[in-house]
């Protein structure tokens, strides 16, 4: 009985584990390019180096969102970006 409640624990563990893993390697690697594509060395490397299992890759989307909604709210307020 033991056995069998330990064998379905690690199971699942394992199943647990694998879904974390690639959840987080989604956030990391979406972040970390748009990082590159932004020229962001220093969110590059903290994304590189740190594991959050997706938490960090989140608030970088966030904070790089709320930036680029700012600046197309500036440029449409000077007239340099309507249509």
């Amino acid at each position: 009985m033991i056995e069998e409640w330990i064998n379905t624990n690690i199971v699942m563990f394992i199943m647990i584990v694998i879904i974390v893993a690639i959840w987080d390697g989604v956030w990391k690697l979406t972040a970390m390019w748009r990082a590159s594509q932004r020229k962001s060395k220093a969110w590059y490397i903290v994304l590189a180096v740190f594991n959050t299992i997706g938490i960090l890759p989140i608030i970088y989307f966030i904070i790089t969102r709320k930036k680029e909604l700012n600046q197309e709210q500036g440029d449409d307020e000077d007239g340099t970006n309507s249509i």
